[in-house]
C-alpha cells in the first residue's frame, strides 16, 4: 500500500497544479462542508488540522481533526450532460469549478467491427452479455428436449414464477443510469450539493406523450433517484449551446468518444452554470430584447475519466472444449493469488513502473501469471504475482485523471 508521506506528496503536487481549484472538506462526522483553497489545505495538512483522503471516484479531500467554526454553505451545482455511450457530469459554483467528470458507460460499448457490413455487439456491454446469456440459455433448453418423443410428453420446462416485474427498463440503460448516479451519490458525501441540472434527452412530445422510449424511461427514474440527493431540474437541449458559448467553452463534435473535457464535460459545465446565469428579456421605454444577467467564472478543475472493469460474471463453463474434453472454468473474480480482478495495482516493466487493474489469469503448472489492464481495458502485460504489489482493493471502477 501506498505510505501516508508519498499520498500526501502526491496530493499536494496535484493540487499545486491546480490553483484555481478548491478542495472538498467534510467535518469529523462526515458532513460535507464548503470547499477550500489548496494553501489553505496545505496548511491544515502540516498543522495537523486535517487529514488528507481520497474518495472511491479519486477526488482528493480532507477531513477535519476538530469541529468547523460554521456551517454555511453557497450553492454547488451538478451538471449531467447524458449521452448513449458517455456521460458528462460537472460541479461548479459561481466562482469556480470544482471537478469533472468523463464516464464511459458500460450498457452500450462501440463494437471492435464499427463500421463493417456484419457488425456485431461488443461482448462486453451490457447488451453483448444479455444477449450471449440468452443465447446459452435456450441451447441448454433445447438439449433437455427429446424430440423424439410426442410434443406434450416432451421435456418442457414450466415457469417457477412471474418474472414480468414491468419494469420497461432495459439492463444496459439501467445500468448506465447507475453509473451516473454513483457519481453524483460518492460526491455527495463531500460536497453539499444544492441542485443537480439534467438535460432533456428528447423523445417527449405532446403527440406521443411520456415514455415513448427506454431512454426516456431510464431518464425518469434517474431523475427520482437523484431527488433524493437534491432538487433536480431539467434543462432544455436546446439551452445547452446557448449557456456554452456564453463562458466561451469550446465543443467538439467530430468523435466523442475522446476523452477530453471538449466532448462531454463543457456542455455538464454550462448545465451547472444555468442556475447562476440567464438570458432574460427586457423593456425599456424605447427599446426591448433579451440580456444576460448574472456571473459565473469557469477555472481549471480535475478532469477525471471513469470505465467499469469489463468483468463477466461467473459462468459454468467456457462454450467450447479443451484437449482432453475439458470445459475450463470462465468469468468471476476469484484467483488464486492475493489479488482480485479490479484491483488496483502496481508493478515494474524494464525499469519503468506499471499501474494498472487486475483482469484475468494464468495458473497451471508450468506458468502463473496475472494480466494487468489500462483505464480503458487494454491490456498491457501478463506479470509475476510475486514482483506486483497492491494499491487498493476493488471498487468496481477504473479511474484515471
Amino acid at each position: 500500500m501506498i505510505s501516508l508521506k508519498t499520498f500526501i506528496g502526491l496530493s499536494l503536487m496535484n493540487s499545486k497544479i491546480n490553483q484555481a481549484s478548491r478542495v472538498p472538506v467534510v467535518d469529523p462526522d462526515g458532513k460535507p462542508l464548503m470547499p477550500t483553497t489548496p494553501a489553505r489545505v496545505r496548511k491544515w495538512i502540516v498543522q495537523g488540522k486535517a487529514i488528507p483522503k481520497r474518495n472511491k471516484l479519486g477526488v482528493f479531500f480532507v477531513q477535519l481533526t476538530n469541529k468547523p467554526s460554521g456551517y454555511s454553505t453557497q450553492p454547488i451545482i451538478a451538471g449531467v450532460d447524458r449521452g448513449k455511450c458517455f456521460t458528462g457530469i460537472a460541479f461548479q459554483t459561481k466562482l469556480v469549478t470544482i471537478a469533472l467528470f468523463h464516464a464511459c458507460l458500460p450498457g452500450f460499448y462501440k463494437s471492435k467491427n464499427l463500421g463493417k457490413k456484419n457488425q456485431t455487439l461488443d461482448r462486453q456491454s451490457v447488451t453483448g452479455k444479455m444477449d450471449k446469456r440468452a443465447e446459452l440459455r435456450r441451447t441448454r433448453r433445447g438439449q433437455r428436449i427429446n424430440r423424439k418423443r410426442p410434443f406434450k410428453l416432451r421435456n418442457h420446462r414450466e415457469k417457477r414464477f412471474n418474472n414480468r416485474r414491468h419494469k420497461k427498463l432495459p439492463p444496459s440503460v439501467l445500468s448506465n443510469r447507475q453509473m451516473e448516479l454513483r457519481i453524483l451519490n460518492e460526491m455527495a458525501l463531500i460536497l453539499p450539493i444544492s441542485e443537480i441540472r439534467d438535460e432533456a434527452c428528447g423523445g417527449n412530445t405532446k403527440k406521443n406523450g411520456l415514455g415513448i422510449s427506454p431512454v426516456t424511461v431510464g431518464q425518469e427514474w434517474f431523475r427520482a433517484e437523484a431527488s433524493k440527493i437534491a432538487h433536480v431540474v431539467e434543462v432544455s437541449s436546446l439551452e445547452t449551446g446557448k449557456y456554452r458559448d456564453r463562458l466561451r467553452l469550446v465543443k467538439d463534435r467530430d468523435d466523442k468518444s475522446r476523452q477530453t473535457p471538449e466532448t462531454h464535460a463543457n456542455d455538464a459545465i454550462a448545465l451547472a452554470a444555468s442556475y447562476f446565469i440567464q438570458y432574460r428579456p427586457f423593456h425599456t421605454a424605447n427599446t426591448h430584447g433579451h440580456e444576460w444577467v448574472g456571473e459565473c467564472t469557469v477555472t481549471s478543475a480535475p478532469f477525471i475519466v471513469l470505465n467499469r472493469p469489463k468483468l463477466f460474471r461467473r459462468k459454468l463453463h467456457q462454450e467450447n472444449y479443451s484437449k482432453g474434453g475439458i470445459l475450463k472454468r470462465q468469468g468471476g473474480t476469484i484467483t488464486p493469488f492475493i489479488f482480485r480482478s479490479g484491483d488496483y495495482v502496481e508493478t515494474t516493466f524494464k525499469g519503468d513502473k506499471v499501474r494498472g487493474w487486475i483482469g484475468g489469469f494464468t495458473n497451471t503448472g508450468k506458468t502463473q501469471n496475472v494480466s494487468i489492464y489500462d483505464h480503458n481495458w487494454s491490456r498491457v502485460g501478463q506479470f509475476n504475482p510475486k514482483n506486483i504489489r497492491l494499491l487498493q482493493r476493488s471498487s468496481r471502477l477504473c479511474v484515471t485523471r
